[in-house]
């Protein structure tokens, strides 16, 4: 186990959601959502402490009840996805159940809502006072709609923690999504909800599934203003994703002023993933978690919950990616340049050495330099990124009494 220093941050009561059952969401061999990089994330995480601390609670999730699944899911797809689940033989492709992207398998009803009753965890932890952060890094399944299971993604849990606060006496969530992939499900259960805030960062629609996303996509009649898109274009790099991240997701978390913040931290931003096309670096995402994490301390008591979601470089990217998610919610972060356990490099090499082929890291972080330029240093119309920065703050911003040249 590697020696945390205690840092100048509070200990913040924090639950960890993880079970070993967890890996039973499974698509098979060859799906890219492969259930090791849960497996490795936790194993990394114990390795560097952060499972040990003192107020950091790791706790099991239930499987989520018909009733629960319910609130954001119609009893309909509900009932389909339990079907196929118990015969994956007859899929159901009206509902998106046995497609490419989301192949039926026996146990997927279980499987699914057991990710969903973690998030539920979750929210129930900072509802009952026990906790004041949660993480279930196995969640964040941000495309799953009402009635259709979409993009690797069978029960948006995400949406099912938001509403479980509402229904507990929250009157207002942000939800702020860093996967590369828009969080259009999560977005299309609160389209027309004035209480929830749903942010995404992403890259275009145009480049990437699910093709939405874009700037003026702002809520329903009920809620304008409550969506909010950042469709960054294919390449962005550090630089642009956070200089676009700080000008646009501090200013309306602030105006909008929560109670509490749901974040989701898909990594499949990362220059290496395999599915996107986005150069962003663990340093980067680290950056991004701490952003948000520094919001629910100045807005929400700190109260924050954070899921995983995307994220298909299994070894290299995503258990540096969420182990510093747990460290950060937790108050502990962990330095860039530790060292990564040597135990956990030999694991990986020794167990997954030959499914996946590649060197275990070697320190937490990439190495890069990640200045920005504030946006505060002026709107440059020429550059890619500000001009998607622009569109976004020009449809939102006044809606929430904000300038979009100037705040």
């Amino acid at each position: 186990m590697t020696f945390l220093p205690g840092l100048a941050q509070p200990a913040l009561p924090t639950t960890v959601v993880w079970d070993s059952a967890m890996t039973a969401y499974n698509f098979g061999h060859s799906h890219p959502m492969a259930p090791e990089r849960m497996e490795l994330t936790v194993r990394l995480a114990g390795s560097l402490g952060l499972l040990e601390l003192e107020h950091v609670n790791v706790a099991a999730p239930r499987v989520a009840t018909d009733a629960e699944l319910g609130t954001v899911h119609s009893a309909d797809y509900v009932a389909a996805v339990r079907r196929v689940s118990a015969d994956p033989d007859t899929p159901d492709l009206k509902r998106g159940l046995g497609t490419e992207d989301d192949p039926a398998f026996a146990g997927m009803h279980e499987a699914s809502a057991r990710l969903a009753g973690g998030s539920l965890l979750a929210a129930e932890s900072v509802l009952d006072g026990s906790a004041v952060r949660a993480v279930n890094f196995g969640g964040g399944m941000h495309h799953a709609a009402r009635e259709r299971a979409s993009g690797f993604c069978i029960y948006n849990d995400a949406a099912l923690a938001i509403q479980r606060l509402l229904d507990g006496g929250v009157q207002r969530v942000a939800y702020v999504d860093i996967d590369a992939h828009h969080g259009d499900g999560t977005q299309g259960i609160f389209w027309d909800d004035p209480r929830v805030l749903t942010i995404s960062l992403h890259e275009t629609g145009l480049t990437l599934f699910p093709g939405t996303g874009f700037a003026n996509e702002i809520g329903g009649p009920n809620a304008l203003g409550s969506a909010v898109n950042v469709a960054l274009p294919a390449g962005t790099g550090d630089a642009g994703w956070l200089r676009a991240f700080h000008a646009v997701v501090p200013q309306l978390v602030a105006a909008f002023e929560p109670e509490v913040i749901v974040s989701q931290h898909g990594c499949d931003s990362h220059r290496l993933d395999p599915l996107t096309h986005l150069n962003i670096s663990v340093d980067g995402q680290r950056e991004a978690a701490t952003a948000i994490g520094n919001l629910a301390a100045r807005l929400c008591e700190n109260r924050w919950i954070s899921t995983g979601g995307g994220g298909y470089n299994v070894v290299t990217v995503v258990p540096r990616a969420w182990s510093h998610l747990i460290a950060i919610a937790a108050g502990r972060p962990v330095p860039l340049r530790t060292p990564v356990p040597e135990d956990w490099r030999t694991y990986v090499r020794d167990k997954y050495g030959a499914k996946f082929g590649v060197e275990p890291p070697a320190v937490m972080g990439d190495d890069v330099d990640l200045w920005w330029r504030s946006w505060e240093v002026g709107f440059d119309p020429n550059d890619e990124v500000d001009r998607t920065v622009m569109a976004t703050r020009k449809e939102v911003f006044p809606l929430h009494g904000l300038d979009p040249w100037f705040d």
